[in-house]
């Protein structure tokens, strides 16, 4: 059978239907099974994956071509690309979208502008995946966090799920949000006035009857919530220092907050941190945001074999 997703782009959370989801899901669940046996994949051989990262990324970009690698295909890859391509001689990411189709299978982009990976899909006629553009979405994040979320508290449906930190400029929460809506969940949305989740999201949530409860009170929400969704307050996404200073460490997670937690709650964040969850909250049992890193390898991998039609 031809997977729904074959040949198409991964812009947005809210482009998924529930049953691409689980798809996603259970094609990740089945290749995690084989790395976890020492098994070999090779549903990738032959193929090249290119990704296009015009901003810093760690865990993103190590994912990506580690799940293509794990795969067996190969990658070509251009970091700093807003400075190491021909971005710096003003070529369009339409062209380049054009240009890449002709060297590789499938891309991953990541752009410090919102609507960076539409543009570049627009031109390609390869599969484009968004690796995160600017304050706008971040689709691959949210879907190893539900693939977390999933694995940790054995599902997902009736939990209630605090997003905490920068709520305003945070791509993965706005995708995370978009995303759980599926599975009837409640959302406790934490973040300083001047960081509250935007208005058409949490709007666009209520209008499909989620429950959405926002306060700037992180303690009171922690004590009723099955899974903690930290942020940091993101520097770069701020115009004037001065209002970052004043936000940052608005929110922190120490062994004092995690003692007053819902039992069996879960610590999640999309990393890196700053100083928003202390070292000591590491050993506690309920720290998923390093297991939550390395989830991101299967549930790549799944998206890239998709995608590709190579599942």
């Amino acid at each position: 059978m031809t997977s729904s997703l074959k040949g198409k782009d991964i812009i947005r959370a809210d482009q998924f239907a529930p049953e691409e989801i689980n798809l996603i899901m259970d094609t990740a669940a089945r290749f995690e099974s084989v790395l976890r046996a020492d098994g070999r994949l090779t549903n990738m051989a032959g193929k090249v994956l290119a990704t296009l990262f015009y901003e810093p990324s760690t865990r993103t970009r190590l994912s990506f071509e580690t799940a293509m690698l794990r795969l067996g295909g190969q990658v070509l890859s251009v970091a700093e690309a807003k400075t190491s391509s021909s971005a710096a001689k003003g070529e369009t990411l339409f062209d380049t979208g054009k240009m890449i189709e002709g060297y590789a299978d499938v891309a991953v982009i990541r752009h410090p502008v919102t609507g960076s990976a539409q543009e570049l899909a627009e031109g390609a006629g390869i599969p484009v995946i968004n690796g995160g553009d600017g304050a706008g979405q971040h689709p691959t994040q949210a879907l190893l966090d539900l693939y977390t979320i999933r694995k940790e508290r054995g599902g997902v449906a009736g939990l209630t799920i605090t997003l905490a930190g920068d709520l305003k400029n945070g791509r993965t929460v706005h995708s995370l949000a978009q995303l759980l809506a599926h599975f009837g969940v409640r959302f406790n949305f934490v973040a300083p006035d001047a960081l509250a989740m935007p208005t058409e999201i949490t709007a666009g949530l209520r209008d499909r009857g989620i429950e959405v409860h926002e306060t700037p009170d992180l303690a009171e929400a922690v004590a009723a919530s099955d899974v903690l969704y930290m942020t940091r307050i993101q520097k770069e996404r701020f115009t004037d220092p001065a209002e970052y200073e004043r936000l940052r460490g608005a929110y922190v997670v120490d062994a004092a907050l995690v003692g007053q937690a819902k039992p069996g709650m879960i610590i999640m964040h999309p990393l890196p941190r700053v100083d928003e969850i202390k070292r000591e909250v590491d050993d506690t049992p309920g720290a998923a945001y390093f297991r939550q890193a390395a989830n991101g390898v299967p549930v790549r991998m799944a998206l890239l074999a998709l995608t590709t039609g190579r599942e």
